[in-house]
């Protein structure tokens, strides 16, 4: 996910080469599904109140020029984008990503995940352009989340109804313990960083932890 830094006006589209001007930096994020209710509303909806009821982030906002050294080449855009979104200045990053699951009663955290941003299809500067085509304005602190960051193999998969094949197939997490699903005591650890010669530069840990509900 990345903050907005310097907003817009009301009805002023950011063109795709400014928008680097007002991203300021990242974090990593999980915003929570309700497997249920998004479930019920998908189709032929699509997610909703399944994706609103809850919002993690890590504790360091990392700055883009602190993320500037492990800049990429843009992925490969087929079909080609409309105009107002192609860009051929690089602004896809080198972010080693990881999610771990901890369950009740587990000694360790078990990694079940493990991806890079480099593997996101559309860039920050045009998820940024996209945004504002419309005229819809953003203002200094704006969170904007990048989505789902799946790579091309199933220990690279963002989501676990990725990962678990729509409930099909267990993800093992070692002494007896899988899961299809979240469960209740759950704690989930996001973490990443990125790699420069003899340092890192990363982002904290993005966790949260599995609650009962509590019937109101």
């Amino acid at each position: 996910a990345f903050f907005v830094g310097p907003g817009n006006r009301l009805g002023e589209a950011i063109p795709i080469h400014d928008a680097h001007k007002h991203i300021f930096g990242m974090v990593l994020m999980n915003d929570w599904s309700a497997r249920d209710i998004q479930k019920w509303e998908y189709v032929p909806l699509g997610p909703f109140l399944g994706k609103s009821f809850g919002t993690t982030i890590s504790p360091w906002v990392v700055t883009m020029e602190a993320l500037q050294p492990f800049v990429l080449p843009n992925p490969i855009q087929d079909p080609k984008p409309l105009p107002y979104l192609c860009d051929d200045q690089p602004y896809t990053f080198d972010i080693n990503l990881f999610v771990s699951i901890k369950g009740e009663g587990m000694s360790k955290p078990a990694t079940i995940c493990s991806s890079n941003f480099k593997h996101m299809y559309w860039t920050m500067k045009q998820q940024l352009a996209h945004h504002t085509i419309n005229g819809c304005n953003l203002r200094p602190g704006d969170l904007l989340a990048s989505g789902t960051i799946s790579g091309p193999d199933p220990e690279n998969f963002g989501s676990m109804l990725e990962m678990s094949w729509k409930g099909t197939k267990s993800i093992d997490l070692g002494n007896g313990q899988s899961r299809k699903f979240l469960q209740d005591g759950d704690e989930v650890i996001i973490t990443g960083y990125c790699q420069g010669h003899g340092y890192r530069v990363g982002f904290g840990e993005c966790s949260g932890k599995v609650l009962s509900a509590k019937l109101i």
